[in-house]
């Protein structure tokens, strides 16, 4: 009971391992960040059965690595994170489109729009919204991201070929002797 609740490594070991993740892929430091970018980016949108796809197409298009951005989108966009990313976004858009709550004192059946799929009726009061509200959290928090991931993968990968370096050099300079 004790683990389901709080678990005995910690609520950041995820976020270790997923940083990890990321520092250790083999890529340049632009397509590493490009990617993980892209999946943040993307994350902020209100169409969450396509966002890996969207993900990948933002990161081929701007040289991004793909493994990247699928771990860009699984840390950012989880069910931890997107009700305030919902909430955020219906909020700005709101304020951008210069609306006031047309809702109150309406409901919408969500349920029954998706599954007759009457996208028209579900655009304007609810996507529209959360598409051009996202717009703004999505470049500021992707282009935070794009650099904070370049300039951290660029110090590891440079840190890690001098400590391989270092490591040649000793096994070059101390040759194994033979026995007879």
């Amino acid at each position: 009971m004790r683990e389901l609740l709080w678990p005995r490594k910690g609520f950041l070991r995820p976020l270790r391992y997923l940083t990890m993740r990321v520092l250790r892929l083999t890529a340049s430091p632009h397509a590493v960040a490009m990617g993980v970018a892209a999946g943040i980016f993307v994350s902020w949108t209100p169409f969450i059965g396509v966002h890996f796809i969207m993900a990948f197409v933002l990161s081929y298009l701007f040289a991004g690595n793909m493994v990247a951005a699928a771990l860009g989108c699984a840390a950012f966009g989880n069910p931890l994170t997107y009700p305030f990313i919902w909430g955020a976004t219906w909020e700005i858009g709101h304020l951008l489109l210069a609306r006031q709550d047309t809702m109150q004192g309406h409901s919408i059946d969500l349920g029954a729009l998706f599954h007759e799929l009457h996208f028209s009726e579900l655009w304007q009061p609810v996507l529209e919204p959360m598409l051009v509200g996202s717009i703004p959290p999505a470049l500021l928090t992707s282009v935070i991201v794009y650099f904070g991931t370049f300039y951290a993968v660029k110090g590891f990968q440079t840190r890690r070929r001098e400590r391989l370096m270092t490591r040649a050099r000793v096994r070059l300079s101390n040759p194994v002797q033979e026995t007879v």
